[in-house]
C-alpha cells in the first residue's frame, strides 16, 4: 500500500486538463448566427441520431458531465423536439429514419437551427454508399452548422454551439 500511495504523491495529479480544441474546420456561418439570435441566453437542443455507430452520441454525452458541464453555458438537452429550438442530428439518414427526421424536423417550432454532427452527417462517413443510406442530412433538411470530425471531441461541439450563439464568455478547451 505504501508503494502505491509513494507513487501517487510522485506522479501528481493527472487529471482535469481539458483538451484543446482542434480549429473548427467550417465556422459557424453568419446565417446560422443570425438564425440563432433569439437563442443568445439559452438553446434547447434535441438529438436525433439518423443511423450512426453512436461515437457521436457518446461525445454529445460527454458535453454533460462535470469536466464540460453544457449547462453552465445555457445549453439543455430537450425529450421532445416541440420543446428544442436546434436539432443536432448524428449519422447519415438511412432509409428507415428518412420518414422520422422529417417528422421531426416539422414538430420543431420555428425559428429553428439543424446541426449535422460528424462526418457522417455531413457525408455519410464510412457508410457512403450503403444501400441503407438515403444520403447526408443537407440532402433532406436544411443544415446550419456542420461540426466536422469522426467523431469530433466535446470541446469541438461547445465551441460550435458558443460560437453558434456568439457567446463572449471564455471557454476551457
Amino acid at each position: 500500500m505504501f508503494r502505491i500511495l509513494k507513487k501517487s504523491v510522485k506522479t501528481g495529479v493527472v487529471t482535469g486538463q481539458y483538451p484543446e480544441a482542434r480549429p473548427a474546420a467550417q465556422p459557424v456561418a453568419p446565417e446560422a448566427i443570425e438564425k440563432a439570435k433569439p437563442f443568445r441566453r439559452s438553446l434547447t437542443i434535441r438529438e436525433v441520431d439518423t443511423g450512426s455507430c453512436n461515437a457521436c452520441e457518446m461525445e454529445m454525452n460527454a458535453l454533460a458531465n462535470p469536466v464540460y458541464d453544457v449547462e453552465r453555458f445555457g445549453i439543455h438537452v430537450a425529450a421532445s423536439p416541440r420543446h428544442a429550438d436546434a436539432l443536432v442530428v448524428t449519422g447519415p439518414v438511412t432509409v428507415n429514419m428518412e420518414r422520422a427526421l422529417k417528422d421531426v424536423y416539422k414538430t420543431t417550432p420555428d425559428p429553428k437551427v439543424v446541426i449535422a454532427l460528424g462526418d457522417c452527417a455531413i457525408n455519410c462517413g464510412m457508410f457512403a454508399g450503403s444501400y441503407a443510406v438515403t444520403g447526408p442530412v443537407d440532402r433532406h433538411l436544411p443544415v446550419d452548422v456542420r461540426i466536422p470530425g469522426c467523431p469530433p471531441r466535446p470541446a469541438e461541439i461547445l465551441k460550435a454551439l458558443a460560437e453558434l450563439r456568439q457567446d463572449t464568455r471564455p471557454t476551457k478547451g
